[in-house]
């Protein structure tokens, strides 16, 4: 120990290589239980953007879910993951069990993407992805139900769309387009 440290001082560069180097963690190192019980590692979407949202059964929001799947038909032959997080953090109005999520989602607005279990989205309790995503992006983390998050192909959070951002909106079609065309 003495020898390595003696090492370290006399030449710093020696000390240096050897220190295996810094990896910065993504978002393709979390996963997901999905609704119906799979899990959905965001690691085999790896090099593909993904729209992560929390959503709501029962939100004046919940509409939006027409507007997500509507960028799920358009994009997801391009790489575009769509991926819908069920949450009761805001207002309660997630209350249901994953059948409820499902009727709701699947049966109201015939959505196809991709749903995780019920999971907290801030907080002590929130899930990894989301505490990850809040030191990221301080600014960019959910204040209500349907906040969307870009993950880009390089696993980084590329934006935070608030809830009062459509689906639809230009904003989220050009930041979905750059990302589909970096690749």
């Amino acid at each position: 120990m003495l020898i390595l440290g003696a090492a370290a001082v006399v030449s710093p560069r020696v000390a240096l290589a050897q220190t295996p180097a810094m990896s910065h963690v993504t978002a393709y190192a979390f996963s997901f239980k999905g609704l119906g019980g799979n899990d959905i590692a965001l690691s085999s979407y790896a090099s593909k953007p993904i729209l992560i949202v929390n959503t709501a059964s029962l939100c004046g929001y919940t509409p939006q879910y027409a507007g997500l799947q509507q960028l799920w038909t358009r994009y997801r032959d391009k790489g575009l993951l769509v991926l819908g997080v069920p949450s009761n953090d805001f207002g309660g109005q997630e209350p249901g069990g994953a059948s409820d999520i499902g009727k709701t989602a699947h049966e109201e607005y015939r959505v196809t993407f991709p749903l995780t279990e019920k999971a907290a989205v801030k907080g002590v309790n929130a899930h990894p992805f989301y505490r990850w995503a809040a030191r990221e992006r301080p600014q960019d983390a959910p204040r209500w139900n349907f906040h969307k998050y870009l993950v880009g192909r390089d696993g980084r959070l590329k934006a935070g769309f608030t809830s009062a951002v459509e689906p639809t909106d230009p904003k989220v079609i050009v930041a979905i387009e750059t990302e589909l065309a970096a690749g």
